[in-house]
């Protein structure tokens, strides 16, 4: 799985021109799902998002939780952040999980997330238009693949 963590000040998602999820301070969460990963990663990469220690204290340094901030998550499917551009003009996306697999681990994600934390998302599959307010900016990847966890 790679995911892809923006802090945000707000983030929002438009499917059709209606807003479906939307959040304030919190983190719009990117996640991408490979072709050999399972639930096991859920849980880590779940685990690591809410914890990460990108929030200001009151001294400005990175060092508060998105649950000590109370801040919410706003979940978005990307499978194209397993494209890859190396050869040729196009991107291949043939390490994205076919969506009869990536649906159901995007579907664990936001319940796994939602047991700590207020969750708003995309829509699985659709053509969304993905609005943020990137804090900082902060933004950074959290990647592990199939069955590799620390």
């Amino acid at each position: 799985m790679r995911v892809l963590v923006q802090r945000v000040q707000k983030a929002s998602v438009e499917v059709e021109g209606k807003v479906i999820g939307a959040i304030g301070q919190g983190l719009l969460v990117l996640l991408g799902i490979h072709a050999q990963d399972s639930e096991e990663l859920v849980d880590y990469l779940a685990d690591r998002i809410i914890n990460l220690r990108i929030f200001s204290d009151t001294e400005g340094k990175m060092n508060r939780s998105l649950l000590e901030v109370q801040g919410s998550i706003l979940l978005v499917s990307q499978f194209t952040l397993y494209g890859d551009c190396l050869e040729g003009r196009r991107p291949s996306f043939t390490k994205s999980a076919k969506a009869d697999k990536a649906k159901p681990l995007y579907e664990a994600f936001i319940e796994k997330l939602r047991q700590k934390c207020p969750v708003e998302t995309g829509e699985f599959g659709a053509y969304m238009q993905v609005s943020l307010i990137n804090d900082g900016p902060v933004t950074l990847l959290l990647e592990k693949e199939g069955s590799r966890l620390p």
